[in-house]
């Protein structure tokens, strides 16, 4: 298998290392690179460095930093489902796009449902609000599929030539995110202000330079030592998800996905569900409802692969471990393959962190 991009031996190496498990400390790609060579990479901090900045350019990463869990921040997001006739499709999209609470939106192929899209709110209640707007201006029923239960979101993308070099990609990863301060998790619901900051700043990506926590504090006018302690304690609060190399998952040639969806026995979904997460090629994998007599699935699992060969293979691997709970019949699943992007423009983190940050 190939990427569409020609990596070198140290640039998957980087790649398959640190899509996590980045640390948190001053100067971090000191001991990150010290990890790697002790995985048998020969690499220097600067090396290291210069790797990263260089993919990023070429547009092999979409961003360096934390990924912060934007259900964890504030407000809420769902996903939902319409049907787009074929003679007003465009007129159709369009009409969903204009709605600025939509941030992602696909064409996926299904006879009926084909169209989906991610409302994305500061508000839970306006979710409705939307929704109902959408219906009135389109003359379409929307389908409201929230997540009812989360096994997985663990999107990331290996490339062949994994650090112990024997083609056993579960190598791949390495983990520092045991260095910086040590921090006990909060119950907070709610961001400081200053915390409302560091969420902004740090969405897109963080500086690449050999102390981005640091080059983040200048640019939110906070103490380094604050920066470091909030991003650790946000990590272990699930506000962020992991930090680290954040691949274009095009890019490394990952291009063909499927969103199986399955309707599995409402009693064993409990079950069912950590071992479909425990897929390594399962990025996604939730709980959704179902829509009586329009949609009879209640279980999602997103697969990807790089190639239609490789991704029908995988999702073959989900069947068969479904198989293993109950009698799967070919009425209990479908694959829906996206065959265009519609919209994509992100989670509008801003507006939801500012909904949440309490007064000072």
């Amino acid at each position: 298998m190939t990427t569409d991009v020609d990596l070198t031996e140290r640039e998957r190496a980087v790649v398959n290392a640190y899509q996590g498990g980045f640390p948190v400390v001053e100067r971090p790609f000191e001991p990150a690179a010290a990890a790697m060579r002790d995985h048998g990479v020969d690499i220097t901090a600067t090396e290291l460095l210069e790797t990263i900045r260089d993919l990023d350019d070429r547009g092999v990463l979409s961003r360096f930093g934390p990924l912060v869990n934007a259900q964890e921040i504030g407000g809420a997001a769902t996903l939902v489902a319409m049907h787009a006739p074929e003679d007003r499709f465009d007129e159709i999209v369009e009409t969903v796009n204009d709605h600025r609470e939509v941030a992602h939106n696909y064409e996926r192929e299904h006879p009926h449902l084909n169209v989906w899209f991610v409302v994305s709110v500061a508000d839970e209640d306006r979710v409705e609000t939307v929704l109902d707007e959408i219906e009135a201006e389109t003359g379409q029923e929307t389908y409201n599929l929230p997540k009812k239960r989360e096994f997985r979101v663990e999107a990331k993308f290996y490339v062949d030539g994994p650090l112990d070099g024997d083609g056993d990609i579960e190598a791949a990863g390495i983990d520092r995110s045991d260095l910086g301060p040590a921090i006990e998790p909060t119950d907070a619901a709610t961001l400081a202000p200053a915390e409302r900051d560091l969420v902004i700043e740090v969405q897109g990506g963080m500086p690449l330079t050999a102390t981005p926590y640091a080059d983040v504090a200048d640019a939110i006018g906070q103490d380094r030592e604050w920066v470091l302690e909030t991003i650790k304690r946000f990590d272990r609060e699930g506000k962020i998800r992991r930090i680290g190399v954040v691949p274009n998952h095009y890019a490394l040639g990952y291009t063909e996905n499927g969103m199986t969806v399955w309707n599995v026995p409402d009693e064993i979904v409990p079950e069912v569900g950590p071992e479909i997460a425990a897929l390594p090629f399962v990025t996604h994998c939730y709980r959704r409802p179902r829509h009586e007599g329009v949609w009879p699935y209640n279980f999602f699992a997103m697969t990807h692969g790089r190639s239609e060969a490789e991704s029908q293979q995988r999702v073959e691997q989900v069947r068969e471990r479904m198989e293993e709970y109950w009698d799967v019949t070919a009425n209990d699943w479908d694959t829906l393959h996206s065959t265009q992007i519609l919209k994509k423009t992100g989670i509008r983190m801003a507006e939801r962190a500012d909904a949440n940050t309490r007064e000072q």
